[in-house]
């Protein structure tokens, strides 16, 4: 995901956006301590979305939190 799709994105859009992203983290976590993840470069693409919607929604003045 790049940053200028998420400034695309309205308040909602991004909220929602991150609560999925939160979820396919946890879910990836979990795979990998099993040691069922086979790409562990996912968990770290994941992250830098995560941390891209909380830059662009702290540029545009959202509350995400």
């Amino acid at each position: 995901m790049k940053a200028s799709e998420i400034r695309d994105m309205d308040a909602d859009q991004i909220k929602e956006k991150l609560a999925e992203l939160k979820k396919e983290l946890f879910n990836l976590r979990f795979q990998n301590d099993v040691g069922q993840l086979e790409n562990t470069a996912t968990l770290s693409n994941v992250r830098k979305d995560i941390a891209r919607l909380y830059t662009v929604s702290k540029q545009m003045n959202i509350n995400i939190s």
